[in-house]
């Protein structure tokens, strides 16, 4: 399965019984109902690790060129009639501010090693503290409240996985909470975001801009507020997309299906307590 294609649904599963394997490209598993994929008899794999570098590059791409107005400025060098004015492109200076990044699993940790490169006090909130050499090796603080992190933070990352207790994770009140000059850039997934929260924080000037790799739904509706914003910088769930990441997700898809179709133990198998991880 390569970008959710094709859907796993119950009408196409019942059709295939002696099916072993759904094997899906990337690390989120949100759009796969595995308790009943399990209940036909049908493992679930996944490729973790081999998409957290390249991830990670997105999240620095997204941040550094929604901070210093990188396509609004190509846009003005393209258009010869229209003079260039460098106080509308004024951004906002990366090298020393406060990043605060949103789940430290393996994503989250290698945005904080890109981060130390500029210079940036970075600080953490995750379900579970990383260990003082992790820490001490990127220079990272641990919070123990999102609401503490949003406060302090010039950047916000989001790097959580999709579950039920990070849909809306951040809505009204948390936005209300992030200084009006900081940037939110989300590349885990839409949801996560209440996108009328988020519209309304950017409308107001609550922060002072948003850069989104995912949204939801993908892609949205040509008249959704968000496309209008001149304060928002989308991408189209692009975090993935290197060659180098795309063949090492097809090797692992490879290696899962071989596992499984010889009965072997399947390497990246996705097991229920796993994804409620």
């Amino acid at each position: 399965m390569w970008k959710y294609y094709p859907a796993a649904e119950p009408s196409l599963l019942r059709l295939l019984p002696s099916l072993k394997v759904v094997c899906s490209g990337g690390v989120g598993i949100d759009h796969l109902d595995v308790p009943f994929i399990n209940s036909l008899g049908v493992k679930v794999a996944n490729t973790p690790g081999v998409v957290s570098d390249s991830t990670a590059d997105l999240a620095m791409g997204l941040l550094l060129a929604s901070a210093r107005k990188i396509l609004e400025g190509y846009q003005n060098a393209l258009d010869s009639l229209t003079p260039v004015k460098p106080q509308k492109l004024m951004g906002i200076e990366v090298t020393g501010s406060t990043l605060g990044i949103i789940g430290m699993g393996e994503i989250g940790y290698k945005i904080a090693q890109r981060s130390k490169g500029f210079d940036m006090k970075i600080l953490y909130y995750n379900r579970t503290k990383r260990s003082a050499e992790d820490e001490q090796a990127v220079g990272a603080s641990y919070c123990q409240s999102l609401h503490d992190l949003l406060r302090l933070s010039d950047f916000v990352v989001i790097a959580v996985n999709l579950k039920p207790d990070t849909v809306g994770l951040i809505g009204y009140r948390e936005l209300s909470l992030m200084k009006p000059t900081a940037i939110l850039v989300n590349i885990s997934r839409g949801q996560v975001v209440d996108q009328d929260a988020l519209v309304e924080a950017l409308q107001s000037g609550t922060i002072h801009a948003a850069a989104l790799d995912v949204t939801h739904p993908e892609p949205l509706p040509r008249d959704h507020p968000l496309l209008g914003l001149p304060n928002v910088l989308i991408t189209p769930h692009i975090g993935i997309n290197t060659y180098n990441t795309a063949r090492r997700i097809v090797e692992k898809m490879v290696e899962n299906a071989l596992a499984a179709v010889k009965d072997l133990p399947v390497p990246n198998e996705v097991t229920l307590p796993n994804c409620q991880a």
